[in-house]
C-alpha cells in the first residue's frame, strides 16, 4: 500500500476567468471545489491509476467536512485526523491566456495532541511507500519525525524540506526554484547532490517544460517531453510524486520511473483540476518521453535500481 501524508489538507477553490487583472472586477465562468492539499492530490491520481492508496490528512470545520465527504464520493481511502480549527482553502485563478494564479493561505494551528494523533495515525499504517508532501501548518512538528525505515518520498520546501532530510527519504522532490532556495546553488545537479550529502536517497528536480532530473545512487537521467502543454500546472508536480511512488512500490528502474513521470505530469496539466489527469495522453505519452542518462553522473550501484 501507498501511503500519503497531508497535515495541511485543504480545500481547493478553482475560478476560470477571462483574463486576470489586479485591482479590477473579474467576473468568474466557472468556479470548482474539491479536496486539496498535496499529498491528497498523490493520492487522487494513484486512485486514478487503480493503486492501492490511502490517504492520513487532518480536517477540521465545515471545510474539513466538505474536503472528507468530497473523498468519500470518489472513493479516496482516507484515514482522518480531526482538528479543532477550520481547514484552510486554497484559491487557484486559471486566466484564458494561460496564466495560473494561486492563493495559499497558511492553515490551521495545530496543537500539540493534534500533531501527536496525526504521527500515530502514518505510524498505524504499514506502508510500502509513504509520501510526505506540502508544507506544514503551525504547531506541526517535522517530517523526519515520520520518516525512517520505509521507502519514502519527502516532497515540500523551504525549511521543512531542509529538516526532513534528517529522515533520509529515500527520494526528494524539489522544483528548481525549491532546489535553489535551500542550497543557494543555480546548477540543479551540483544542488541535488548537495541534498544527497544531507540525506536523501535521491533527489528528483522538476524543470517544468523541460521535464525532470533525477540524480540517484545509480546514476544521473534527464527526462523530458514529447512537447509543451498548455493548461492547468497546479497539480503537476504532485502527478510526479505519484509517478514515483508507484515506481518504488515496483523497484522499477529510474529511465522507467521517470518516463512514467513525465508522462503523467503532462497528462495532470491537461487535466481540468489537481488530481486530475488525462490517461490517455498518459498512455499515448510514456512511450515518447526521452531519457538521457547523464555521462558525469557518479555510479556506486547497478544503473537500473531505484
Amino acid at each position: 500500500m501507498i501511503v500519503t501524508v497531508t497535515p495541511n489538507t485543504a480545500l481547493d477553490v478553482t475560478y476560470t476567468v477571462d483574463g486576470l487583472r489586479c485591482g479590477d472586477v473579474h467576473r468568474v465562468s466557472d468556479v470548482r471545489s474539491r479536496a486539496g492539499g498535496k499529498g491528497v492530490n498523490v493520492a487522487r491520481v494513484l486512485h486514478a491509476l487503480g493503486a492501492d492508496v490511502r490517504a492520513i490528512l487532518t480536517a477540521g470545520g465545515a471545510t474539513g467536512t466538505a474536503v472528507v465527504d468530497d473523498l468519500t464520493a470518489v472513493g479516496v481511502a482516507a484515514d482522518v485526523v480531526p482538528i479543532a480549527r477550520e481547514t484552510r482553502r486554497t484559491t487557484t485563478v486559471l486566466a484564458d491566456d494561460g496564466s495560473v494564479t494561486l492563493l495559499n493561505e497558511p492553515g490551521p494551528r495545530l496543537d500539540g495532541d493534534e500533531w501527536q494523533a496525526f504521527a500515530a495515525a502514518v505510524r498505524s499504517r504499514n506502508a510500502d511507500v509513504l509520501v510526505c508532501s506540502g508544507s506544514l501548518p503551525p504547531g506541526a512538528g517535522g517530517y523526519a519525525e515520520l520518516l525512517g525505515g520505509t521507502p519514502s518520498i519527502l516532497d515540500t520546501s523551504g525549511d521543512a524540506l531542509l529538516a526532513g532530510l534528517a529522515g533520509r527519504p529515500s527520494v526528494v522532490k524539489p522544483n528548481a526554484d525549491e532546489l535553489r532556495e535551500v542550497t543557494g546553488l543555480r546548477d540543479p545537479v551540483a544542488a541535488a547532490a548537495e541534498l544527497r550529502k544531507a540525506g536523501a536517497g535521491a533527489v528528483v528536480v522538476s524543470l517544468g517544460a523541460e521535464g525532470l532530473l533525477a540524480v540517484t545512487p545509480s546514476g544521473s537521467w534527464h527526462a523530458a517531453p514529447s512537447t509543451v502543454l498548455r493548461g492547468n500546472t497546479t497539480g503537476a508536480g504532485d502527478a510526479v510524486v505519484a509517478a514515483l511512488a508507484l515506481g518504488l512500490s515496483r523497484a522499477e528502474a529510474w529511465p522507467d520511473i521517470l518516463r512514467r513521470a513525465v508522462a503523467l505530469s503532462g497528462a495532470a496539466v491537461l487535466g481540468p483540476l489537481a488530481g486530475d489527469v488525462d490517461l490517455a495522453h498518459y498512455h499515448r505519452e510514456q512511450g515518447l518521453v526521452a531519457v538521457r542518462a547523464r555521462p558525469e553522473a557518479h555510479r556506486t550501484d547497478s544503473p537500473d535500481t531505484p
